[in-house]
């Protein structure tokens, strides 16, 4: 039985790691120790998975835990000053997605992996869903020939899309925005599906539904004079997570969890559009925005011999379908239509899954499904150089921001 420290003792770090440890997965796996800045959210999270020892200095809990693993789910933009000192001090890391922020701290992950001889491994939970894993079948299988371009149109609802521009992530630098925090899923997905790298973007994006789009706005939301009319409130209170990880826990750091979605120094994006060329000629077509009237993707993926087409709701008419469909048109005219019933669980059953494999260590693994560093850089490379490009007005080549080599993801 391996034993893991955990920096981070918010939402993800709670629910994707801590709880399932000490709760599901505690025959083979022993949660030994939690560091988090906030201490009063760390001394939550401790009471909650059963007095698990809280370390006032990350130092600490590296020399003193006994861990034998370190898992990072703090802010994305201290993903690397952890990942790196984890290593440093020998030990390998399980990193929450992003692997990190931007193409500067990337690199300096990729080159203390290298110097240490240490693993990093990134949570990339969307691979492990049957309906994605069902397309990377496919795919491997060469159903529909040599793969020419995809398209890939991403929305968020305004309940979860919102909800980015309440929080920390709604700052540039400390999430990478949008195209680096959540597109790492789809890019990541498209990675992985494809097997080709990444070697040049072009992007747009605009903050053009949240930030200061409305005269009626305040700075938080349990303080806002307008909470009675605006269909954004959100009462911390009213959740007794958020009230006990987030607003008992406002003393000791100064941070809110209820920011005003229309506040005038939001500077990530709620649109954008993404084109990326691959190293083997494939085009891909991606745009996200997150004021949808309801959540869910849609995908085509192209190829010699023929077109998938694939989509997934989780708000709105088609939520409550019971079944996925998955289509495959070939070249003699024929539609092959796949259905498969929708798994239970959060996102899916995804993250039981990715926990399965990575804590139990006792599943397979032939399609490739966890993740290393090498996948966790190419995924925010895209978001880092679609944010550069947007700000530039320019194409942007990834070897330019990293000088990685040729080898496939």
């Amino acid at each position: 039985m391996k034993k893991y420290a955990l920096v981070g003792a918010g939402s993800r770090a709670f629910h994707m790691f801590a709880e399932p440890i000490v709760k599901e997965l505690r025959q083979h796996a022993a949660l030994v120790g939690v560091y988090d800045t906030n201490l009063l959210r760390a001394e939550r999270l401790s009471k909650d998975c059963g007095g698990i020892p809280v370390f006032r200095t990350f130092e600490e809990m590296l020399s003193r835990s006994g861990a034998d693993r370190i898992i990072v789910a703090s802010v994305d933009y201290t993903h690397d000053e952890y990942i790196i000192r984890s290593m440093e001090a020998g030990f390998d890391v399980i990193s929450e997605k992003p692997m990190t922020t931007d193409h500067r701290k990337c690199k300096a992950v990729l080159e203390a992996e290298r110097r240490t001889g240490r693993r990093v491994t990134v949570t990339f939970n969307a691979r492990f869903i049957s309906y994605t894993s069902r397309i990377k079948e496919l795919l491997k299988q060469q159903a529909i020939g040599r793969i020419l371009s995809v398209d890939m149109e991403w929305m968020l609802d305004t309940s979860h899309g919102a909800d980015y521009f309440r929080r920390w992530h709604r700052y540039l630098d400390k999430s990478g925005g949008l195209l680096v925090h959540k597109s790492t899923h789809h890019f990541d997905l498209i990675n992985w599906w494809l097997e080709e790298d990444p070697i040049e973007v072009y992007a747009f994006g605009d903050l053009r539904f949240y930030g200061p789009t409305r005269e009626q706005r305040g700075e938080r939301c349990l303080a806002c004079a307008y909470k009675t009319s605006c269909e954004f409130y959100l009462d911390l209170e009213q959740d007794a997570f958020f009230d006990s990880y987030y607003r008992q826990a406002e003393s000791a750091d100064g941070y809110y969890r209820d920011g005003c979605v229309f506040a005038g120094d939001i500077d990530i994006y709620d649109t954008m559009s993404v084109n990326v060329r691959y190293s083997r000629g494939t085009l891909l077509t991606y745009s996200l925005n997150a004021h949808s009237p309801y959540e869910g993707w849609k995908l085509s993926i192209n190829g010699s011999e023929g077109r998938i087409e694939a989509r997934q709701f989780t708000s709105g008419l088609e939520k409550d379908v019971p079944e996925s469909t998955l289509s495959l048109f070939n070249r003699k005219g024929e539609e092959i239509t796949y259905r498969m019933a929708k798994n239970t669980g959060f996102h899916g059953g995804a993250d039981e899954a990715l926990r399965r494999m990575l804590f139990a260590g006792d599943r397979p693994d032939p399609l490739g499904h966890m993740a290393d560093s090498r996948a966790g850089a190419m995924s925010l490379l895209i978001g880092d150089a679609a944010n550069i490009s947007i700000a530039g007005k320019r194409p942007v080549r990834l070897q330019e921001l990293i000088g990685l080599d040729g080898e496939r993801v």
